[in-house]
């Protein structure tokens, strides 16, 4: 979607629809009527008199203007109350309004920070527009080969700005946004790929073409051979029952000189999940495409970090592997030695995410890094406990966990944090070797954090789960159902504001 800056005053737009936000208690500003032409203020009266407009959250209005009006249509969406129209319903409301104008089949909508009515400036209207509107618009299409005539897409967002002083920050906001939007958009069409399209190998590819892209970016990949020799035996015990050979993808991307310590997201990557020996039940098990939902937000992160040129040093590293059955699948009962020199015994062959971030946590170290992160779709506790919504975190730096927070906030991507005390260790604990890959299910998600944090040493270390998030069931305000990208936006909030560790 092309994106243009205009000055000016909106009704000037010869857009085919301009957005309107009104709320419950203060339905339109006196600077919005002041704006319209006569004949549209009659008929917006008229609708809001006549009770039709109520300024509702999510309500959403299409009024047809006078000829005489620039602007064909106004696209009138409701905030609720004023107090409670934060950033993240404004993002939604954009989304809402956006989705209506392609059913209505139209090219070009426009927007100004002016008619959003919120009291934020005019650059964080303009990015949480831009963010709501190209991801509340993505499809997943590729595959689809009926009526592709139908499949529509808006073509150009206008942003005006009523004072020319806004430009340069409007413009400046705007264009990060669809830059961090791009990064998520590229996460939810990995992550919405089918496996037999998108293999390990194939997840090494799609890294190594982001760098072609970008000089700023580095990546290896490490086939199993390599894997072998490193002694990464946790990861390549997952990846023997499957015929796709399993890969670890290292990016790095230098934004700064020198040897600055870098930071380390990792990420799963599990291409297809079918549980292994210990198989899943087959009732949505199509859905296990999506285990390397984490994989592809690293992935998505370091692109987008490149991109917004950030000052920063950073390495994402990838294990990417399928968990399959078969004649030399692991199995239960099982030993494992990690590449750390640890003992793992195979309680169940489905707890496989966190044997291969066992190894790549512990490769990470060797960076000595600022800080590690990792990213999986790891458990499916965390969704009994959290919901379908909220990342689980665990970690072991309260400074590092209070960036998340704060990132998540400011972006709308919620998590929330879970302890690590010391008794849920014993859960962990194997009678034959140091660790079992299963506590049990009592405390699932956090024994699955306390055993990934036997491979973090004593950097700073957290843990995202995103299970619950990864992918929607049902469509929300921007985030329609399928893939969600969840966790690239917040790492790239959490990297934007990020100051040298002390």
């Amino acid at each position: 979607m092309k994106i243009l800056i205009e000055q000016g005053k909106i009704v000037e737009s010869r857009a085919d629809a301009a957005v309107l936000f009104c709320f419950e208690d203060d339905l339109l500003s006196d600077a919005v009527w002041a704006s319209l032409g006569e004949s549209s203020r009659m008929l917006i009266r008229r609708m809001i008199d006549g009770g039709d407009v109520k300024g509702k959250d999510k309500e959403i209005h299409v009024i047809y203007l006078p000829e005489s009006s620039a602007i064909g249509r106004i696209i009138l969406v409701g905030l609720g109350k004023k107090k409670e129209a934060d950033l993240e319903r404004v993002r939604g409301a954009f989304a809402l309004a956006a989705g209506r104008a392609r059913s209505l089949k139209l090219r070009s909508i426009a927007i100004s920070p002016e008619w959003c009515g919120s009291g934020a400036e005019a650059e964080v209207v303009a990015a949480a527009a831009v963010e709501g509107i190209e991801l509340g618009l993505y499809q997943f299409t590729p595959f689809k080969t009926e009526k592709r005539e139908d499949i529509h897409e808006i073509e150009e967002l206008q942003i005006w700005c009523g004072k020319k002083r806004f430009l340069e920050e409007v413009g400046k906001a705007a264009k990060e946004a669809a830059i961090v939007a791009e990064a998520v958009l590229f996460a939810r069409n990995l992550v919405s790929m089918p496996s037999n399209e998108l293999t390990p190998r194939d997840m090494a590819s799609e890294a190594l073409d982001i760098a072609t892209k970008r000089k700023s970016i580095r990546v290896d990949i490490l086939d199993e051979n390599k894997m072998k020799e490193l002694g990464m035996n946790a990861l390549l015990g997952v990846t023997r029952g499957s015929r796709e050979e399993a890969r670890f993808i290292i990016m790095e991307y230098r934004g700064i000189r020198g040897k600055e310590p870098p930071i380390v997201l990792i990420g799963k990557g599990l291409t297809f999940d079918s549980g292994g020996i210990s198989l899943k039940p087959a009732e949505n098990m199509e859905e296990m495409k999506t285990d390397m939902a984490g994989g592809a937000a690293v992935m998505g992160t370091v692109m987008a970090a490149a991109d917004l040129k950030l000052p920063l040093h950073i390495v994402g590293l990838i294990p990417a592997t399928e968990n399959m059955p078969g004649g030399r699948a692991y199995k239960p009962g099982d030993i494992l030695k990690t590449l750390s020199g640890l003992t793992v015994e195979v309680i169940s062959t489905d707890a496989e995410g966190r044997l291969i971030l066992a190894d790549a946590l512990y490769y990470a170290q060797s960076y000595k890094p600022a800080a590690m992160i990792d990213v999986a779709t790891l458990t499916g506790a965390c969704i009994v406990a959290l919901g379908e919504s909220v990342i689980g975190m665990m970690g072991t730096d309260e400074k590092l966990k209070q960036r998340l927070k704060t990132a998540s906030e400011a972006t709308g991507e919620k998590l929330w944090e879970l302890p690590l005390w010391t008794e849920y260790y014993e859960a962990i604990k194997s009678d034959i070797a140091d660790l079992k890959n299963v506590g049990g299910r009592p405390a699932g998600t956090i024994t699955a954090g306390a055993f990934l944090s036997k491979f973090a040493g004593d950097y700073p270390w957290a843990h995202l789960d995103i299970a619950g998030p990864a992918w929607v069931k049902k469509d929300r305000p921007y985030i329609p159902k399928g893939a969600s990208g969840v966790g690239v936006r917040l790492l790239i909030q959490m990297l934007k504001s990020w100051e040298r560790m002390e």
